[in-house]
């Protein structure tokens, strides 16, 4: 079958295809968590004694005796095996962005040759994976493999079904034999715990005597394509590298804004609510799902959670939305911009504060400048935002995200922070030495006697600021899509736990002279605002104004690309900031580098490899076919007297050669290897290699406009994106 009779057999499959039935759903209330290990179910299971030493470990981090864990290990056995599960899995999350397992049965033999099931404490604590197979950094050579699961009481284990059957799996920390960090979670827990520990400091010198662990939480919004899988299986760039490295943008894109929030289509509706019927079982607290900005893009939304537990269920949510959408036929697309020329996918992390004591630290109250545990907790991701900007965009690198952070689309690659008119005002007064009072935002009044009336915030959104506050919470809007939230999280717990340490030294230093708190806040909040208020912008973030101003007259870094980003993990002050807070070690920071710098030579790399091969023998060949069956036209033509215009032949020939000389060029470029550095090498990869592939781009797409339709033998756009 020719590739062009693989598009049009594409597309009958998908216009023809029966429809998903919709399968039958339970009420909430009977299957909420119901494939959760949580305290509800351990409650049922263990001794009195047995749960509230595991209660006590989930809620304030207290050791578990081995013991207890015994205890633990088997009622989860009996708990999975009772739901049909006979393996068990150390689920681990290393520096990927993607979920790790290793799967175990609960079998041994006894002395009689004869199967019995056993898990014990120790299999349940401790599994041992390969640890120089994953990405690591140089921390691990080949020859010294040996790597450590550890299991983390505080992320409950669940039950994961596949038409086979059902496997216990168990959320897990990955660490070397020496003791480095070589996965996502374990920085995740040490920054929270160091958050912990500066907080309480704060609180305890504004007068606060009963104070509750803090934590952060957070609410992940996922953005989404979904391409059917007939099309997707025709464009190898997009099942290999996750986007589409050629095609031409379709007559209708997203300019009319009829996508944003508009009806679901049917096909699209039954996959999202078999979806969140999965993760509702798994305890993931869906709330909100709608369509977004550009056709074929989708968004769900979570309740917000526990930091740790709301990363461990973010990948799980990706695990299951990947293997939910393979049912209903489709492809999920988790790329950042797999279609040029429309909106691209992040993940905006919502992120506050709090304790069961004192509440959500970042709520305001409706008098924030009253507030005096809240001016000081903003005032500090003030201060971290403007200090950690660039580890901030560090953490989010990616070649795939640069390509929304480096264009005016997503919140540019310069951090800053929106405060809204309200929050503004009040840290500029206390900046100037004034005493602020702040306004609700009033009645919204449509003089509609059947719209009821209602109060309306204090401040409106600011969608170009990259780090914005919401209300009660900051969202960071420029994670990936594609990304682990426990690096992005990892870094706010972190600079924040550095800020809060800064604050409660100047609050000291204040107490100690005798000021009363309000005036003690005042005055650290006003040298805070005057050190760190450049972080602070309410504008356009896309403007070139700002753009200009942010580096010129704020001092603020614009690092637009990876290339420029990565090194940020082995600048002075962010090996500092880590070391000093007990996150992560000068060594396991520089395995990081080291892993997320070749993660982004051989991203691109990939999508290089892609270019050359798909234009010199999928799209030069029907460039050429096309041509050839002109200039056949033609010659007969003119044999009978009639006289084309051969205008449209000499621009495929063109297009198609240059095409060919670009793939070649870009073979050499890829072949280059005589680098100074890790980061010359990112740089060559950014410039040269990206400035090709984007040439040869713009000759493939200019072909596709001029060949016949016919014999095109990619999926199109208006194919992918409005064919549901």
């Amino acid at each position: 079958m020719t590739a062009n009779h693989v598009r049009s057999q594409a597309i009958t499959e998908v216009l023809t295809r029966p429809a998903v039935q919709t399968a039958e759903t339970r009420p909430l209330s009977e299957t909420w968590a119901t494939d959760v290990f949580n305290l509800t179910k351990m409650e049922e299971a263990l001794s009195k004694t047995a749960f509230k030493a595991v209660k006590k470990t989930v809620t304030t981090g207290e050791p578990l005796d081995p013991a207890t864990a015994d205890i633990v290990a088997a009622a989860m056995k009996t708990w999975a095996m009772s739901k049909g599960a006979k393996f068990f899995s150390h689920v681990f999350y290393p520096l990927t962005n993607i979920t790790a397992e290793k799967h175990d049965g609960f079998i041994v033999t006894n002395s009689d040759g004869q199967a019995i099931t056993e898990f014990t404490g120790s299999l349940l604590i401790k599994g041992e994976p390969d640890g120089s197979s994953f990405p690591n950094g140089s921390l691990r050579m080949t020859n010294a493999a040996r790597g450590y699961t550890a299991w983390d009481p505080t992320s409950p284990a669940y039950i994961m079904w596949t038409a086979n059957g059902a496997t216990l799996m168990i959320p897990s920390v990955f660490m070397s034999w020496t003791g480095e960090s070589l996965d996502k979670k374990i920085p995740l827990l040490r920054s929270i715990s160091a958050m912990d520990v500066s907080a309480r400091r704060v609180l305890t010198l504004m007068g606060e005597t009963d104070i509750a662990p803090l934590n952060a939480s957070c609410g992940p919004e996922q953005e989404y394509f979904l391409v059917d899988q007939h099309f997707a299986a025709a464009r190898p760039d997009l099942l290999l590298s996750g986007r589409t490295l050629f095609g031409a943008p379709p007559a209708k894109g997203q300019e009319f804004d009829d996508h944003y929030f508009g009806a679901i289509p049917e096909r699209v509706q039954v996959f999202m609510q078999a979806f969140e019927e999965k993760l509702y079982r798994l305890g993931i607290p869906a709330k909100t799902h709608h369509n977004e900005v550009a056709p074929g893009q989708f968004e769900i939304a979570p309740y917000h959670e526990a930091a740790n537990v709301a990363a461990d269920h973010q990948q799980l949510l990706m695990t299951v939305m990947k293997a939910t959408a393979a049912e209903h036929g489709f492809l999920c697309l988790l790329h950042e911009k797999p279609f040029a020329g429309l909106n691209g996918s992040g993940k905006h992390v919502n992120w506050s504060v709090g304790n069961a004591t004192q509440g959500n630290l970042l709520d305001p109250g409706t008098s924030p400048e009253h507030n005096l545990n809240f001016l000081l907790f903003c005032g500090a991701v003030i201060r971290g935002v403007h200090k950690y900007g660039p580890l901030l965009r560090a953490v989010i690198a990616s070649a795939s995200n640069d390509h929304r952070l480096g264009a005016n689309e997503a919140p540019p690659a310069i951090l800053s922070v929106y405060l809204g008119d309200q929050l503004e005002g009040v840290y500029n007064d206390i900046k100037a030495g004034k005493i602020s009072v702040s306004s609700d935002g009033g009645v919204m009044d449509l003089g509609l006697s059947q719209i009821l009336n209602f109060q309306r915030d204090p401040g409106d959104r600011n969608r170009t600021s990259p780090f914005a506050f919401t209300g009660n919470r900051f969202e960071f809007r420029a994670v990936g899509s594609s990304q682990s939230i426990s690096g992005p999280l990892t870094a706010l717990n972190t600079m924040l736990a550095d800020s809060l340490t800064w604050v409660a030294d100047q609050l000291e230093t204040q107490l100690e002279k005798g000021l009363t708190r309000p005036e003690a806040v005042a005055v650290v909040v006003k040298e805070l605002m005057e050190l760190h208020g450049d972080a602070v912008f309410g504008g356009d973030g896309y403007s070139s104004e700002w753009h200009e101003a942010a580096v010129a007259e704020r001092g603020l870094r614009n690092l637009p690309t990876s290339a420029e980003a990565l090194p940020v993990y082995t600048e002075p002050d962010v090996i500092d900031l880590f070391e000093r807070t007990g996150v992560l070690s000068a060594v396991e920071l520089n395995a990081r580098y080291e892993v997320y710098s070749e993660q982004y030579i051989n991203s691109i790399a990939v999508e290089a490899r892609l270019v050359v091969d798909m234009a010199r023998t999928v799209i030069y060949p029907a460039a050429l076919k096309y041509a050839a069956d002109l200039a056949t036209t033609y010659a007969a033509a003119n044999e009978v007297g009639i006289s084309f215009d051969t205008a449209q032949v000499k621009i495929i020939a063109e297009n198609a050669n240059l095409l060919l000389s670009t793939a070649t060029q870009l073979e050499s470029a890829l072949e280059s290897h005589d680098f100074a550095d890790t980061k010359a090498h990112m740089e060559h990869s950014a410039t040269s290699i990206r400035g090709l592939m984007e040439t040869a781009r713009g000759y493939a797409d200019a072909l596709e406009a001029q060949v016949d339709d016919a014999v095109w033998p990619l999926p199109k756009y208006r194919e992918m994106l409005f064919i549901k």
